[in-house]
């Protein structure tokens, strides 16, 4: 970058014109087309100050004299009335009305003194003479001067056009205003043929069938192109399309981005998205919802799901982060994102300081940041699965299921509960009869390792021979329940036994007798000091649970808060749930749940261990005796628990006076009773119900969670941060919003639910503007204003404000209905217009005017929709989990996390690419190609290219060489008996392009299909393998015909009209 420089040069004592040659804020792209060259082309004497003077001033001027306190050379500002027009000193003034002799910036840029040339002559984007002529005029005709248009409210304003035959609304009065105005006439209506597949694929992102196509041709009813809007717009793959540009802009993904890329579980809220916008959910809700439902009162789930939203930004999971600078990352992520996606703003300019040509200061920046600043997150992601906070988020089928099991549970245990008379006499009666293998029972259910030490003898003495000193090695001693092992310096290993994750739910118990405060008691584990793997261990008296990858950063680390006696049997017993988080551990002693002291809560890697099992070591060595290792492939309950830690067996307990038994020994026999003593119906009432309640317990652990808002309690406060460093904390600021737009109501709440109802409160002005330009923009190629992250002072000028206005207001007072923004502009005459390009539109080739109809090439999902829903494989299914169709082999080998990519199968494989696995750092290489975005950032505008590759990818790809064989093979089995080569053609044509083939295309139609026949006829072989892409059958039948239909099918699927919406 090149070394910013400064000239200045004084005008009076007190102020200082300066030009700062410096690289722009890099977030602010500088649009083409503002910088104007020559004065306007109308014959009127009338210059616009917004269209043609403030680019001038904000190119040239505002880095010295504009928003940025910290870059201004003095208090002269020229981007504020006052000061542009106020008193410089001694009678000056910059701009004197009418007078150019008196006009200080008119002399100024017009000087050829290096002393007193305004901008400089070292600056790097000096005046040019057009503009100075410009700047001029300006002052001549008045120096009229305007806020900028996008700060000032909508006004809804009608076109003085008057009625005219073309018009079918008052979008077209507008636009027929400015083409008129132009010397140019609107292009002549699209043919039926055109108008279906542009508004089919325009509003559910496939193409129309043949019935549609035939149905909408023979319908000639004035309003068949109102009805077939309306069922499209009814479609339920309406909402799919429209999804598309939204999950762009809210940078969905099913990975987490950086590095790692480790997977994440989003798609609830992309469910959600979907069907908000089929149920046509208001904008002003949909926009509440996903900033703030978690704040609405008695908030629903669907609500909570929404917030989801603000969730779906990057999280670093690498090791050697700072958490509090990524906690500040993803704060700035969702401030930039919601200015983007709401105000149209470059609000992240402003991070570190004001913004260098928007009137946004860095406090601003703050004020929002502060809404969005108390979420209870930690900067270090989580690897492989959801970071906290996150809710469960079933489906309706799954909330359904779960119901229906939670119901069975409540009926077995009403059963249970109203068999009471008869279990109490039956339990009494049990107790007086003789019992067997009750000495031996203990909690069972699904106990893995049940180590008692009498058993191990053998193994013991094995290992302790080939001891390296026979004096340390374990030796047999009395336990508590019989015999135990005494621990004198050496562990006993056990081989591969409880090898778990930390996916893995387990438990862990053991009786200890301490010599020494500080020992490992079992483990599997690297044997070194804070190893790789899990261990249960005593650390000065305290009972610990450790589960390490990486000591420090990547480890778990729980201590009970009592202690352990030295000298005498004391029980000890951990559970972990699975959950990668430390309030998942539970330590118990004696049978009693302890509260623990968390002193390391960071896994972020499974603690797996190929180190064989070991008792009385690992980390450092157990002094004392252990007895009775049990575990268990789950977390057992407190009450199992104490059960557990009972050292009375059964037949022991009944021994007992009822009024000696303590409340253990009490639920321990009864345990025994209802699970083996109890008479057969009772056993099986309660077996049935002991399997559906944990039938539903496992159901309810594996619904998929989303990640959602929620904000911890308190408020956390926010610090202007020096240069947007999260250590440079300088002043603290509250909650507010930019000084420019209108103020924040004092009846909302000063949270997101308040900020959220401020961006869709009517006097915001830019919230329906930006929306509105995004379905414009959808519709038509490009938005009223090509600029759709930026609406401000760098941005484009709407190229047609007024109907903006309208249009934001129609809106607006609509109740802010989407589905009546999409009608209003699919049903006017603008977009019904041919978009054949005619010699006239030399004048006028980025369309401006709006005068012919749009011509886009499909956006990556699109084509590849398209492309399967003609060859008959598209699966419609709505909603589910993301899926993983045919990728090139080895894309993910160099990723750190999930490196083998699982490709789906069956009818996964074809479903729609809105439900196709995100993955950051690899997206999809096929949309990819078709300029599909990472999803690593909001994204409210995606690049189109035209490459050889996109053509390769066309012809190459499997999905497409598939889908042609599809195309092919439905277009043999439905054509009628005897239907002849020419048919099969056409119908292969007109499916693809909504109309039959010109004379010139037929001929090539068939040239193709007829070399290809006689080559597959010579080689057989060669249409087999051709016909072997992808996991679609083939038919029986003839193999030839069909790989030469399905080469005609593959021309037609690659030819530009089909991947382009004319």
């Amino acid at each position: 970058m090149k070394p910013a420089t400064r000239s200045t040069r004084r005008l009076g004592p007190e102020i200082v014109f300066g030009w700062f040659s410096m690289a722009r804020c890099t977030v602010v792209a500088l649009m083409g087309g503002l910088l104007m060259g020559g004065l306007p082309c109308s014959g009127e004497e009338t210059i616009d100050f917004s269209q043609d003077i403030r680019p001038i001033l904000a190119n040239h001027c505002f880095q010295c004299h504009g928003p940025d306190e910290g870059q201004r050379v003095s208090d002269f500002r020229l981007d504020q009335r006052s000061s542009l027009f106020g008193d410089l000193g001694d009678g000056r003034r910059a701009v004197v009305p009418g007078d150019v002799s008196l006009s200080e910036l008119v002399e100024r840029v017009r000087s050829s003194d290096p002393e007193r040339q305004m901008p400089p002559p070292d600056a790097d984007r000096p005046i040019v003479p057009d503009q100075i002529e410009l700047l001029t005029k300006w002052v001549q005709l008045g120096a009229d001067w305007r806020e900028h248009w996008a700060f000032v409210a909508p006004i809804r304003s009608d076109s003085s056009l008057a009625d005219d035959p073309w018009q079918r609304n008052t979008i077209d009065r507008f636009i027929q205003s400015s083409i008129l105005k132009a010397g140019r006439s609107p292009s002549p209506e699209a043919s039926k043929r055109k108008q279906i597949r542009r508004l089919t694929l325009d509003l559910t992102g496939l193409p129309p069938t043949p019935d549609s196509i035939r149905d909408f041709l023979q319908d000639h009813s004035p309003d068949a192109y109102e009805r077939l809007l309306d069922r499209l717009l009814q479609s339920p793959q309406y909402g799919e399309r429209m999804a598309l540009i939204w999950l762009d802009a809210a940078r969905y993904a099913d990975t987490s981005g950086y590095q790692n890329d480790g997977p994440r579980d989003m798609w609830r809220w992309r469910d959600w998205v979907i069907a908000a916008l089929n149920d046509n959910k208001p904008f002003d809700e949909f926009t509440i919802e996903q900033l703030a439902g978690d704040l609405i009162p008695n908030s629903t789930m669907a609500q909570r799901i929404a917030t989801g939203f603000n969730r779906n930004h990057r999280g670093n999971a690498e090791g050697g982060i700072i958490p509090e600078e990524y906690q500040v990352e993803y704060v700035v992520d969702r401030v930039e994102t919601t200015a983007t996606v709401w105000l149209g703003l470059t609000v992240g300019c402003a991070r570190c300081h004001d913004h260098k040509y928007d009137p946004i200061r860095q406090r601003d920046f703050y004020g929002l940041f502060a809404f969005f600043n108390s979420l209870p997150e930690n900067g270090r992601a989580i690897k492989e699965g959801n970071s906290p906070p996150y809710t469960p988020a079933p489906t309706t089928s799954q909330t359904q299921q779960l119901q229906h099991l939670m119901d069975q549970v409540r009926q077995l245990d009403h059963r249970w509960k109203s068999s009471k008379t008869s279990i109490d006499e039956d339990f009494q009666s049990w107790q007086t009869r003789p019992l067997s293998g009750a000495n031996e029972w203990n909690v069972s259910d699904q106990l893995d390792i049940h180590l008692t030490m009498d058993k191990a003898v053998a193994t013991a003495d094995d290992e302790a021979a080939n001891a390296p000193d026979k004096e340390t090695a374990p030796e047999l001693t009395t336990g508590k329940i019989g015999t135990a092992f005494q621990f004198r310096g050496a562990d006993q290993e056990f081989g591969d036994l409880a090898d778990f994750g930390y996916f893995d739910a387990f438990s862990v118990s053991a009786w200890i007798r301490p010599e020494r405060k500080t020992g490992t008691i079992i483990s599997r584990m690297t044997p070194v000091d804070q190893g790789s793997g899990y261990y249960l261990h005593l650390e000065d008296g305290h009972v610990q649970v450790n589960l390490v990858k990486r000591w420090l950063d990547d480890s778990i680390r729980v201590e009970a808060s009592g202690t352990i006696p030295l000298g005498s049997w004391s029980h000890v017993l951990m559970t972990y749930d699975g959950s990668r988080v430390a309030k998942g551990i539970r330590i118990y002693i004696d049978g009693k749940l302890q509260d623990n002291d968390i002193k390391l809560d960071s896994i972020n890697q499974t603690f797996s261990s190929t180190e064989p099992f070991r008792v009385g070591g690992g980390h450092s060595m157990f002094f004392g005796a252990i007895d009775d290792v049990r575990i268990y492939f789950r977390a057992v309950s407190e009450n199992e628990a104490s059960w557990i830690a009972e050292p009375f067996n059964v037949q022991e307990i009944l021994q007992l006076a009822a009024q000696d038994r303590t409340v253990p020994q009490t639920g321990k026999m009864f345990e025994y009773y209802r699970l083996f003593g109890s008479k057969p119906p009772l056993r099986k009432l309660y077996e049935d119900l002991k399997r559906k309640t944990a039938e539903s317990e496992l159901y309810r652990s594996n619904l998929p969670t989303v990640m959602v808002m929620r904000d911890q309690p308190g408020i956390r406060q926010t610090f202007i941060l020096g240069r947007g460093q999260y250590n440079q904390p300088g002043e603290a600021v509250d909650a507010s919003t930019p000084a420019v737009l209108p103020p924040f109501p004092e009846a909302f709440p000063k949270n997101r639910l308040g900020l959220a109802k401020w961006l869709v409160d009517r006097d915001n002005p830019l919230t329906a503007r930006v929306f509105v330009n995004k379905i414009w923009q959808m519709h038509f190629g490009e938005g009223l204003v090509r600029s759709p992250e930026d609406f401000g002072v760098q941005g484009a000028r709407p190229t047609h404000p007024e109907l903006l206005d309208w249009l934001a207001v129609e809106f607006m007072e609509s109740g802010w209905d989407i589905k009546h923004l999409h009608k209003l502009m699919l049903m006017s005459a603008t977009y019904r217009q041919d978009s054949t390009w005619s010699g006239a539109a030399a004048d006028d080739p980025q369309n401006h005017l709006w005068a012919r109809g749009p011509r886009v090439r499909l956006q990556a999902e699109l084509i590849r929709d398209q492309a399967l829903a003609l060859g008959g494989l598209l699966t419609t299914s709505l909603g589910g989990e993301s899926v993983r169709p045919y990728q090139p082999a080895g894309l993910w080998q160099e990723i750190a996390t999930v490196t083998d990519y699982q490709q789906s199968t069956g009818s996964d494989l074809y479903r729609r690419s809105l439900y196709t696995y995100w993955k950051r750092t690899v997206p999809p290489p096929t949309m990819a190609t078709f300029d599909a975005i990472s999803r690593e950032s909001c994204v409210v505008r995606r690049s189109r290219t035209n490459t050889p590759l996109q053509a390769l990818a066309l012809m190459n790809d499997v999905t497409f060489v598939e889908a042609a064989r599809g195309l092919a093979q439905r277009t043999l089995s439905q054509a009628d008996v005897g239907a002849t080569h020419r048919k099969h053609l056409v119908s292969i044509f007109q499916r693809a392009t909504a109309r039959p083939p010109g004379v010139g295309e037929m001929r090539v139609l068939e040239r193709v299909h007829g070399r290809s026949l006689r080559e597959f006829r010579e080689n057989p072989d060669l249409a087999k393998k051709w016909l072997e892409h992808g996991e679609l059958k083939v038919p029986p039948g003839d193999a030839i015909e069909l790989a030469a239909l399905a080469t005609v099918a593959s021309l037609v699927l690659n030819l530009d009209e089909v991947i382009t919406r004319e």
